[in-house]
């Protein structure tokens, strides 16, 4: 843009009446707050040049002073703040985010503004450090500086809500989220910072999700369980961060009989039409295929893979870095570390090796956990005798071995060992 004068609007609409929309909202100012008229020259990202004409209509003259009208030092700093929050909105890079004032330096009022002065307010952009920029920044009146100062302001995200959402009033949005068109967001949801809630997603109930989840477009985020005991109790749906939930993923809360919880951890993948019932807890860094369902009261350990079309009857637990093959089902609890497949009945076809080698674990875990799944599925011993020759086995002992056993002594619905054939030997693994 070059010297000449423009309105307000003019500049905030740099891409249409959308963007004026935009850009006046994260301004975050409204009348009679406002104080800045018009636009004379703009530099994008260096310098701006504005107007305030200052009239004896403007509120503060009523008590600053009756006899003396004068404009509040405090307010030509706002007028100058709001300069710059101008020229930094309209940087790229800070579309979807807010400006605000965070200090002043070496403020100097030379001179009374008083009402019929035309304030020419000029703001330059001088050094930028991560979120905070310094602004020089000088108003004057008929060419004589009233007052100048540096500005620092702070440019922080906030959230972008499409018109077409329906966000209850006592919702809680953290900046930098955007919510789509026709999302609807529950009175009792708190979503956190730089969240996507994808269009036509529903997210209701007493439901919490952490920072840089995405939910996208038709999923269905903490609805009442489907269970015939629940009526209505405000009962929990707790989400961690750096989730993604994909189209028509359905999350329902807990009962009260369940604990009155279901809890996802973090950074887990739900592919579309996965089905998480009541009262269930995922861990951490799990990923469930298309279709997979949990039934309620289920536990889903850290770093899990429960592939397509997979189903887990409800009160069953699967271990940590356990892998369910497509179209599983199972009945019991599923062994940590182990590839269980099929569904008459589950079978287990040995260490879930190349996920336990892409998660870390070392080679010599990785063999004694070996000659741990060699008594319990390939040995004539039954599962208590198996359990105890591995806790006599000194070559055994390590914190993955200890958990793998204390997981089959807890199990309350029994766990999976029947093993899955001629393929499911170990030695092709040596």
């Amino acid at each position: 843009m070059s010297a000449g004068s423009q309105d307000l609007s003019t500049l905030a609409a740099p891409h249409g009446a959308a963007a004026k929309v935009d850009l006046l909202e994260r301004l975050a100012h409204r009348f009679p707050s406002l104080l800045v008229d018009a636009v004379a020259e703009h530099e994008p990202g260096k310098r701006l040049v504005a107007f305030k004409n200052v009239t004896v209509n403007e509120d503060f003259f009523q008590g600053h002073f009756p006899s003396k009208p004068l404009m509040p030092a405090v307010l030509m700093i706002e007028a100058l703040a709001q300069t710059a929050a101008l020229l930094l909105l309209d940087v790229e890079r800070h579309h979807g985010s807010g400006v605000h004032l965070r200090g002043v330096d070496g403020a100097k009022f030379r001179k009374h503004v008083i009402p019929g002065d035309q304030l020419k307010l000029t703001v330059t952009i001088g050094a930028t450090r991560g979120p905070l920029v310094k602004a020089l920044a000088v108003a004057e009146v008929d060419g004589q500086t009233v007052v100048e100062a540096e500005l620092l302001m702070a440019i922080t995200p906030i959230a972008n809500i499409d018109p077409l959402a329906r966000v209850a009033p006592t919702a809680v949005v953290g900046l930098g989220t955007s919510i789509g068109a026709f999302a609807v967001i529950g009175p009792h949801v708190r979503i956190g910072k730089n969240c996507k809630i994808g269009a036509s997603a529903v997210v209701e109930g007493h439901t919490t999700i952490g920072d840089d989840t995405e939910i996208f477009p038709y999923a269905s985020i903490g609805l009442a369980p489907q269970d015939l005991k629940y009526r209505g109790e405000p009962t929990q749906l707790v989400i961690g961060a750096g989730n993604i939930f994909r189209e028509f993923v359905t999350i329902h809360r807990g009962t009260v009989g369940g604990g009155g919880i279901t809890t996802i951890g973090d950074r887990n993948l739900f592919m579309n039409y996965v089905h998480v019932a009541h009262d269930c807890h995922v861990g951490n860094q799990t990923i469930f295929g298309p279709h997979a369902t949990l039934g309620g009261h289920v536990s889903i350990a850290d770093f899990v893979n429960v592939s397509a079309g997979s189903a887990v009857h409800q009160f069953c637990r699967v271990g940590a870095y356990a892998f369910i093959g497509g179209y599983s089902v199972i009945t019991k609890d599923a062994l940590p570390y182990g590839r269980t497949v099929g569904s008459r009945p589950a079978r287990v076809f040995g260490l879930n090796l190349i996920g336990l080698k892409r998660r870390g674990l070392t080679d010599a875990t990785l063999k004694k956990l070996r000659q741990a799944y060699r008594y319990l599925t390939q040995s004539k011993l039954n599962t208590s005798q198996a359990i105890i020759k591995i806790d006599e086995d000194a070559s055994l002992k390590c914190p993955e071995v200890d958990y793998l056993v204390d997981f089959i002594r807890t199990a309350s619905r029994g766990v999976i060992l029947r093993r899955g054939g001629k393929k499911s030997d170990d030695s092709a693994e040596d």
